[in-house]
């Protein structure tokens, strides 16, 4: 059934998501965006998506099942998870699920996958294409800290030379555009990090990094470091302000060339993006990822800085931080995408307590410390812990069509205009006298929208896609007097 379509030129939806402080109108009337400017968003790729990733390591032995994490991990607002290698049950259990994931070739795998293209091609088809395009692999991480461990079997030529025959295996493929190869490094690849603006490479690894950097930059992937402003000020209390390091607006500390610093992770990035222009990249563009920073809860004796609190207010910050459009002092434009350590207590990893202890959650799937990942238009209604059972969620024919969390609003708002348009959808109910005006953002519109428009069009995944922005659901989304069509 096609439905009336009530909009006129003038009619428009206000949505208050970004700024609470005044009403940025959400126009829908169609009249207003020319539906070649529509289908030009729909078809391109997203742009300025801002997404909240997370580090799920396995070394527990009383961890949930992949199949429950990924299940409840839906109903947060992450949506992208980085591993630390190919497991087959976490891959599977992640497929259709909306969430991205990072997989990694572990440190002891990469000489191997070095010595030739049908080594990496062998990897790559035993351990990664069986589970795609179900499972959604966006980039392969070729070891992790590889440069900086003290294992001196570690040839760093085979790091660059794996990741370049990755790369060629992917291309072969066809996916090198869906699936980028990068490495993540420690910060101790630096030969200092501060001030900012005067950082560089460690001498002996210039020229490991001279090869990395341009490959990076040839491929289009991102640059990941793994930034821990704890461990900085963990082992200099006394030089190192608390608020700093935990991203708090504490006094700004300055660079000589102007740039003021209210916590130090921005630094550190910044300091990595110095290290990376005085190879001579300067002028090309290469995005920054944090792919790990956290805090732990606990640590050795006398570590007055791990504590439950502590951790607590550094991620629930880094969270807020990774969701911002926000760049750092000297690329405020550019957004980092930021990976948190860890998801899980891991009570088998080896080190200090510390490292046992970064989790947000312990084992059991209980809570270390209150941090709200919650996400109101997730599947499972974003309301579930780690620790509880999933019970009545609608399953088998009863699915539903939301807008992914963290989709560019853009995007969001030409599917709207689409839905509500050309695709034929009655969305008097998201109008302001409307059951589902409620609350009043452009993710809730939208969703209504595309929901409606899946139901109407059979509920095919393909009349979810919505250029990515869509996601099927298992539970019902309706709440209050809202209710979401269903077949």
């Amino acid at each position: 059934m096609i439905y009336p379509i009530l909009l006129h030129q003038n009619f428009t939806l206000t949505d208050t998501q970004h700024n609470p402080s005044h009403k940025a109108k959400s126009t829908m009337a169609i009249t207003n965006l020319p539906l070649l400017l529509l289908l030009t968003l729909l078809v391109n790729p997203l742009q300025n998506v801002s997404s909240v990733g997370i580090n799920y390591g396995t070394l527990g032995n009383n961890l949930p099942s992949p199949k429950k994490v990924a299940q409840l991990l839906q109903s947060t607002l992450i949506d992208k998870v980085k591993i630390y290698d190919t497991n087959p049950e976490i891959l599977q259990a992640f497929s259709n699920t909306g969430i991205d994931l990072i997989v990694a070739v572990e440190n002891s795998h990469v000489s191997n996958i070095s010595t030739e293209i049908s080594s990496a091609d062998e990897w790559l088809s035993t351990r990664v294409i069986p589970f795609i395009p179900a499972t959604s692999v966006v980039a392969i991480a070729v070891g992790n800290e590889y440069l900086t461990t003290n294992d001196n079997k570690l040839e760093p030529k085979a790091l660059v030379q794996a990741m370049q025959n990755l790369h060629a295996a992917l291309v072969a493929r066809g996916l090198d555009r869906k699936i980028k190869v990068t490495t993540p490094h420690s910060m101790a690849i630096l030969a200092s990090s501060f001030p900012p603006s005067a950082s560089t490479f460690a001498l002996n690894l210039m020229p490991t990094m001279t090869a990395i950097v341009g490959f990076l930059a040839d491929t289009g992937a991102p640059f990941m470091v793994n930034a821990y402003p704890y461990f900085a000020y963990r082992d200099n209390p006394g030089s190192v302000n608390l608020e700093y390091a935990l991203l708090g607006n504490a006094t700004g500390v300055r660079d000589p060339k102007g740039y003021v610093y209210n916590n130090m992770l921005d630094a550190q990035i910044d300091s990595t993006r110095s290290a990376i222009n005085a190879l001579g990249f300067g002028n090309m563009t290469i995005e920054i990822t944090v792919s790990e920073s956290g805090w732990p809860s606990k640590g050795d004796h006398g570590d007055k800085a791990a504590t439950p609190q502590n951790a607590k207010t550094y991620n629930t910050r880094l969270i807020e931080r990774a969701q911002a459009y926000k760049g750092t002092p000297m690329k405020p434009k550019d957004k980092i995408e930021i990976f948190v350590f860890a998801l899980f207590n891991e009570n088998k990893k080896e080190g200090d307590e510390t490292e046992r202890n970064f989790g947000m959650f312990n084992g059991d799937g209980s809570k270390v410390y209150d941090v709200d990942l919650s996400c109101q238009f997730c599947s499972n209604g974003g309301t579930l812990g780690f620790g509880e059972k999933v019970s009545g969620a609608a399953r088998g024919p009863s699915v539903w069509c939301i807008a992914k969390p963290h989709s560019d609003d853009k995007v969001l708002q030409a599917v709207l205009d689409f839905c509500c348009g050309p695709g034929g959808v009655d969305c008097r109910e998201i109008y302001e006298s409307g059951d589902c005006f409620e609350p009043n953002k452009l993710l809730a519109h939208a969703s209504y929208a595309m929901n409606a428009y899946y139901q109407m069009h059979g509920r095919n995944y393909w009349n979810c896609d919505f250029k990515g922005t869509g996601l099927v659901a298992f539970s019902d989304p309706s709440y209050g007097t809202c209710r979401y069509p269903q077949q």
